[in-house]
């Protein structure tokens, strides 16, 4: 049976951003770098509770993009992008929690004395330099 070949479009649509390259919007802003922020320790604690819990975390990266959608419509206008910052900072603070939390055990199994200090310390590092 020979497999039907899709129909050739005549015209070729042109690509149409989202945000146009003529336009500025607003990107970084504090409210943007506040939510983030608030969701990403929400998150983050979850993260950590389930991981310890049951020894597996979500993803929040799709969460925090809806909360952070539906965060800024009740409270007026935002743009794309300001979404996009929330869900940015969300979504590392929790990968920086599961990070920490997945390699905290067996650094007390190998033998090693933790305070809450020193894993401050490790999780701000890690979070500094990216790792």
């Amino acid at each position: 049976m020979a497999l039907a070949t899709p129909p050739v479009a005549e015209e070729t649509r042109q690509f149409k951003p989202f945000v146009p390259a003529s336009q500025s919007p607003a990107e970084l802003t504090l409210r943007a770098v506040l939510l983030g922020v608030i969701l990403g320790i929400v998150f983050a604690a979850s993260s950590v509770y389930l991981a310890l819990k049951i020894g597996l975390t979500v993803s929040a990266s799709i969460p925090i993009a809806v909360l952070s959608v539906a965060f800024f419509r009740t409270l007026g206008r935002s743009t794309i992008l300001e979404n996009n910052i929330v869900q940015t900072k969300g979504s590392a603070g929790e990968s920086i929690a599961a990070g920490i939390v997945f390699t905290l055990p067996a650094i007390l199994l190998m033998g090693y004395d933790l305070t809450v200090g020193k894993v401050a310390v490790i999780a701000v590092a890690g979070g500094v330099m990216g790792v």
